[in-house]
């Protein structure tokens, strides 16, 4: 079965509400139906929804119960759309992560996003002015489903992460699962923490990910980038997202890894990442200019769930 008749045979499956093999318990005074859109990049999944008039965005717990993959919907994220908070703007947009936790940043999610607007014909010329919890993305629609994000300038600084240090430095080292670490860290909107590793195919990602993501360094936790340096111009990259896990591909982990890797003076300004997922390509000139990741984005089904 090709891609595409498999994704139209999705869509028309999804026409009837979704049904869960474990209902979610109403929290509610009355039911709800929610549409939603599920979309990836590089497999790394989303539910998306625009809630109607009326309708809350769904409790954390419940927000975790539809992530779980064998009694819900399955996905990494929740992207919930809201009307434009800012002039100039398309959309506003809110994350939260499978654990139910809001978060402020996400690339692959923002990319998804404009790829449905765009879809949608929402966008001004090909390009949208997208607002977050982490701030402004503008985003390009290019040719064959590839969505450009501007996504700011990286800020080194620990307060902006907030990371716990006695200042900015180039490599923090840390104690961490019995193991000493050297970490760069930097925000993209969302806190990362980055380490170089000869391997990714070898990296303590199980061991080391969930601790560095809780370590008491990072008082709101963080996303952790396991980065294999193998050209200027080409790293291989795994990620351990913050309230997610090991994740096919991240976006905002995307930039972070080149942006430490610029720093160090390792990479130069056009970077490929290649994902578990696949490939992205991340654009930074340096200090004081914003970083550009650019990956494709693909719908997958649309449906409804009831609360």
């Amino acid at each position: 079965m090709g891609k595409k008749h498999h994704y139209k045979h999705a869509a028309a499956l999804f026409k009837r509400p979704l049904a869960l093999c474990t209902p979610v318990p109403s929290r509610y005074s009355w039911p709800m139906r929610f549409k939603f859109v599920k979309m990836h990049g590089l497999g790394n999944d989303f539910v998306i929804i625009e809630p109607e008039a009326g309708q809350p965005v769904p409790d954390p717990e419940t927000l975790s119960k539809l992530a779980n993959r064998r009694t819900g919907i399955g996905f990494d994220q929740v992207l919930i759309l809201e009307p434009p908070r800012q002039d100039g703007s398309d959309i506003y947009y809110r994350i939260f992560n499978a654990d139910g936790d809001e978060v402020e940043q996400c690339g692959n999610g923002a990319r998804c996003i404009a790829s449905l607007l765009a879809e949608r014909q929402k966008s001004r010329s090909g390009e949208l002015v997208m607002d977050s919890p982490g701030g402004l993305v503008r985003a390009k629609i290019r040719e064959n489903g590839v969505v450009s994000l501007n996504m700011g300038v990286p800020d080194f600084a620990p307060a902006s992460l907030p990371f716990t240090t006695s200042g900015e430095a180039y490599i923090y080292p840390l104690s961490v699962a019995g193991s000493e670490v050297e970490i760069g860290a930097v925000s993209i909107g969302n806190p990362h923490a980055v380490m170089t590793v000869a391997s990714v195919d070898t990296a303590p990602v199980d061991r080391l990910g969930p601790a560095l993501e809780t370590h008491p360094d990072f008082p709101r936790r963080t996303n952790v980038g396991f980065m294999e340096i193998k050209a200027p111009d080409h790293i291989r990259l795994r990620v351990y997202e913050r309230g997610t896990g090991e994740t096919r591909a991240c976006g905002t982990g995307a930039c972070a890894a080149v942006a430490i890797g610029r720093k160090h003076g390792k990479l130069g300004e056009s970077v490929r990442v290649t994902l578990p997922g696949g490939n992205l390509q991340v654009d930074w000139a340096g200090p004081g200019e914003p970083i550009w990741l650019t990956g494709p984005a693909e719908k997958v089904y649309e449906g409804t769930f009831e609360l």
